[in-house]
């Protein structure tokens, strides 16, 4: 979002929550978000009941950004300096609020981004470049694969197109290949380095091209480079986190996939999207 617009949507809390509520409501035509009736009865407060189910609810119920208590504006500001990747410390110094709201808002984005990327339902096809990274761990010790402490992550890359990355138990040849299958278009041309687990990758209905990294790192369009790219990239922007906890992790892998896709976007626009949708119900 270009920053003329922005400061128009921040001039009051009145446009701040018009904005949003665009988000919320096509149209403006507000829902029930349990049952989706649009017959409602208004009540006092801004609180609205539905017809048909009788739930009791506001503008954001039941959305992402209906967590804590932050007002329109709060909002948008921190979305705006989430876009920037100002540290969470920060953020709260130029908010004004403590950092526990701070870091609780920014978690919700992140469970907002998490949610979307698992929905995600197209598949990556064309060109393919398959490998794994080790984040985290001490340093000690041997690093990539056999690496004591860290954590595996397999990613797929689509040439010209978007990544995917995934925290995985083990680099077996049975959990890539499921991933891969699960995420990969069949005749796709995929790309590996001589990993053995990827041997199997011809019986799955792809064109499977090694390249050998004790020989040389490429040979004409067999390489592999974008997604090693791409993992010196997230792991830079993950040290400024100076350690990020393995149950967390998930939550800040999403968060570098999900901004590495929507390099050239609009990511202000985008995050404003996913918090203004419902959570899922849990089964």
């Amino acid at each position: 979002m270009e920053l003329d617009a922005y400061y128009k949507l921040i001039s009051s809390e009145s446009r701040a929550r018009k904005y949003l509520l665009g988000k919320c409501f096509k149209n403006h035509q507000r829902f029930c978000p349990r049952c989706r009736c649009r017959k409602l009865y208004k009540l006092q407060e801004g609180r609205s009941r539905c017809s048909r189910c009788d739930y009791t609810f506001h503008d954001f119920s039941g959305r992402w950004i209906n967590y804590g208590r932050l007002s329109a504006l709060q909002w948008l500001s921190l979305i705006k300096l989430f876009e920037l990747e100002v540290s969470v410390r920060k953020m709260s110094l130029q908010l004004g609020l403590s950092y526990r709201a701070v870091y609780g808002a920014v978690s919700t984005i992140r469970m907002a981004i998490l949610s979307h990327a698992e929905d995600a339902p197209s598949l990556l096809g064309g060109e393919i470049e398959l490998d794994e990274a080790y984040f985290g761990g001490r340093r000690k010790g041997n690093r990539g694969r056999g690496a004591a402490g860290k954590v595996p992550v397999f990613g797929i890359l689509e040439r010209e197109g978007h990544v995917h990355v995934s925290v995985v138990p083990d680099v077996s040849a049975a959990t890539l290949l499921k991933l891969t299958v699960k995420k990969v278009r069949r005749g796709s041309v995929v790309y590996t380095d001589k990993f053995r687990s990827y041997d199997s990758l011809m019986f799955c209905g792809y064109r499977h091209l090694k390249v050998d990294h004790q020989k040389y790192f490429s040979s004409g369009r067999v390489y592999i480079n974008g997604l090693e790219g791409f993992w010196s990239w997230a792991k830079e922007r993950l040290m400024k986190h100076h350690g990020v906890s393995k149950d967390r992790f998930p939550l800040y892998l999403k968060e570098l996939e999900f901004r590495y896709n929507h390099r050239t976007g609009d990511l202000f626009d985008q995050v404003a999207n996913y918090l203004c949708d419902l959570v899922p119900k849990r089964d």
